[in-house]
């Protein structure tokens, strides 16, 4: 089991994370949202909880809450910029479908 950022991803979450002044890592969860069922909600995290289950990856670390991580298990999170576009895509192998916004999927079953 496990959750990867890219090169990119963790540059990306390592200057953010300088600029803030402070800071563990970056937690990964889903929660019950949009129209395929889940999003993803990603936030900058201060420490960890005790049920945290904690990935590093290229120096960062990711935080998962048991809960979320069967939906996200193998998941490479990368940071892409596209012309003016920038942000972080989801690469999740045990996504089945996802909604037409890309703000919320479902999981193979």
């Amino acid at each position: 089991m496990a959750v990867t950022l890219s090169e990119s991803a963790a540059k990306h979450v390592a200057n953010f994370i300088a600029k803030r002044g402070k800071g563990y890592g970056l937690r990964l969860a889903v929660r019950t949202s949009g129209c395929s069922g889940m999003a993803y909600k990603l936030e900058f995290a201060d420490a960890a909880n005790e049920e945290d289950i904690i990935f590093e990856s290229h120096g960062m670390k990711v935080l998962v809450d048991p809960k979320s991580l069967p939906y996200i298990d193998g998941t490479e999170l990368d940071y892409t910029k596209e012309g003016l576009n920038e942000g972080f895509k989801f690469n999740n192998p045990n996504v089945q479908d996802e909604c037409g916004c890309g703000e919320s999927f479902n999981v193979k079953s």
